[in-house]
């Protein structure tokens, strides 16, 4: 596997390692790449080829090599370069070996109609849980990205027609995983936005190890907001703290320089000559270092009165 490459290229070389043993989901994973990415040709003598197009070579490897197992037909690969993006074309030309795929992957009926926009809604293919599996995997490699983890969270696939993305989402629902639609330039979107939400979708595509690779990065961050959490936390409370201790400093000192602090009853005299001495000590600290010890709230009581004395003589 590539190095440098994205958290999406990545799923999706998985994916496109990744092999249903069973025809049907091999049929239903078809079905979905075509259906995303392929269109039909007709000759003017009523031949038909099928053709996809892809600008990921994983996709293109896994489509030629899915047609190979499944059917033992031969395509026709071909690569176009457009400015910086490889454009992979895989051709099958022959009319009967485009039937037969066609009719396996139920796109065309047996009169030779053609489903509304490669449509396979309410399709026979997609009928068990393994096959609504692999088509999401194969829409996904031909039409989908995620973003990555370290970034946000964001998984798509992204359809030309309305239907199918509705399609895609009610498939998606019947996993307990909840994607929702938007238009974007033209194109129906389904997305999920959860982190959680995306570890399903790995899951119900079978990229197990993209899986794990996003649990751990969902991991350390979770502990990194944690962490940060808990440091927000203990430096609002100093805040408070040093900003209470500077304005009964403050107070102790106003009352000092007009009236003295002999003028505090014992308790508050006392208390006040402990906090001039010791600015950083925290409230449970001078309370310990009384004649007679208090408590936190006792040490604060005795505080706040000084607050009030010095408020009434500002006055």
């Amino acid at each position: 596997m590539v190095l440098d490459m994205s958290f999406s290229g990545k799923v999706k070389d998985e994916l496109s390692r990744h092999w249903s043993n069973a025809r049907h989901c091999q049929i239903a994973e078809i079905a979905a790449i075509i259906s995303m990415c392929g269109r039909i040709i007709i000759s003017m003598d009523d031949k038909y080829m099928v053709k996809i197009h892809t600008e990921n070579i994983a996709v293109a490897r896994k489509y030629f090599t899915l047609l190979k197992k499944t059917y033992s037909i031969d395509t026709e690969i071909s690569i176009r370069c457009n400015a910086n993006v490889s454009i992979y074309s895989v051709v099958v030309k022959h009319h009967d070996d485009a039937i037969k795929i066609l009719r396996a992957s139920k796109l065309i009926d047996r009169y030779g109609e053609i489903s509304e926009n490669l449509s396979v809604s309410d399709n026979i293919i997609i009928q068990k849980e393994c096959c609504k599996r692999a088509f999401i995997r194969g829409a996904f490699l031909a039409a989908g990205s995620v973003s990555d983890p370290n970034k946000f969270y964001h998984f798509e696939i992204v359809c030309s027609a309305l239907a199918k993305a509705e399609q895609i989402k009610n498939i998606i629902s019947c996993f307990y995983v909840e994607a929702k639609i938007i238009e974007r330039k033209k194109h129906f979107v389904v997305y999920v936005k959860e982190g959680s939400g995306i570890v399903d979708m790995l899951n119900i595509m079978e990229a197990h190890i993209s899986l794990m690779e996003l649990e751990n990065v969902r991991i350390l961050k979770e502990m990194r907001n944690s962490v940060n959490r808990k440091f927000n936390c203990e430096m609002a409370n100093l805040n408070k703290t040093v900003s209470a201790a500077v304005r009964q400093i403050e107070d102790i000192k106003y009352i000092n320089d007009t009236v003295g602090l002999s003028h505090l009853p014992g308790p508050l005299m006392e208390i006040a000559k402990l906090r001039l001495e010791n600015p950083d000590s925290s409230l449970k600290e001078l309370g310990e270092m009384l004649s007679s010890p208090v408590g936190k709230s006792g040490v604060n009581h005795r505080l706040r009165k000084i607050s009030g004395i010095a408020d009434d003589l500002r006055k």
